[in-house]
């Protein structure tokens, strides 16, 4: 007998998909095994392979202390002619509101013709400064300029004879501690 006769035969491509299959095993455990390594990557653990310290010398140092910085503070000047300014009398003085806007005027305040409260609102005797909503700050400036009287929003209906007070933002109510006196002296 021939020594092909005592083989077995196989038949074609069985010896080929044993060597496929443990191809495949191969190439599956290597998967998985990346797979774990680029997980625990993403995972953030960092492990060192050995248990001894790392040398000072090559450890990086991050400070952070943090050091105050002055941040120099701007004053923002507002411009007198940036507003326009209305006051109503409501001291009942006569001729207190007009003498009032002449004094203001002389200060470089933008100031409208004076006029009288409406016939509602009772004799004042503090002067209180009125203020539009965006205009807050010019009614900081004028009441400063008065001499320190209180702010307020613009109440509803506006206090004046006509009920508005045209292209003012600011509406100064005199009363009696202010009406036929002169302004105190000017800042600086």
């Amino acid at each position: 007998m021939s020594q092909n006769a005592r083989r077995p035969r196989r038949g074609p491509g069985s010896n080929g998909s044993s060597l496929n299959s443990t191809m495949s095993i191969v190439v599956a455990a290597v998967a998985v095994l990346l797979g774990f390594l680029i997980l625990r990557d993403i995972g953030g653990s960092h492990s060192s392979s050995s248990d001894v310290p790392a040398d000072p010398a090559t450890i990086d140092t991050v400070v952070t202390d943090t050091i105050p910085v002055d941040v120099p503070v701007t004053e923002t000047t507002l411009t007198l002619t940036a507003f326009k300014v209305q006051i109503a009398n409501a001291s009942k003085v006569s001729g207190s509101a007009g003498d009032l806007t002449t004094q203001l005027q002389g200060r470089g305040f933008i100031v409208q013709p004076a006029i009288n409260t409406d016939a509602a609102t009772p004799k004042q005797t503090a002067t209180i400064v009125y203020y539009n909503p965006t205009s807050e700050a010019a009614a900081a400036l004028v009441a400063t300029t008065l001499g320190g009287v209180a702010t307020a929003p613009m109440p509803t209906p506006i206090p004046t004879e006509t009920g508005n007070i045209g292209e003012a933002s600011v509406l100064i109510l005199l009363g009696t501690d202010l009406a036929g006196k002169p302004l105190p002296a000017a800042a600086g």
